[in-house]
């Protein structure tokens, strides 16, 4: 069964053994081949299954996403001219 959005909805059967099998054409669809280790990530009671290097893209992509934001924040920290201030305050407490 597919839907007009892409998404395509399977129903499979959990083996005695907790196992399931990837339809032929949903492997086909996403590349998957014999052999092919993927990731089952769950979260409360949904489970999805990766590729991988697709999961190492997605989280790159966040943490590229990340890096820009913190690298925003401290940039305002850094350039506070109360920090100009404060640095003079130490070196001459200092002498």
């Amino acid at each position: 069964m597919a839907a007009s959005s892409g998404l395509t909805f399977k129903k499979v059967k959990v083996t005695d053994k907790g196992q399931i099998s990837i339809p032929v054409d949903i492997q086909r669809k996403i590349g998957i081949t014999r052999g092919d280790e993927l990731l089952l990530i769950a979260k409360g009671k949904r489970i999805v299954l990766e590729k991988p290097a697709r999961v190492a893209e997605l989280l790159e992509n966040e943490l590229a996403e990340l890096q820009a934001i913190s690298e925003e924040s401290l940039r305002s920290l850094w350039l506070n001219k109360m920090d100009d201030v404060w640095d003079q305050y130490l070196s001459e407490a200092k002498t």
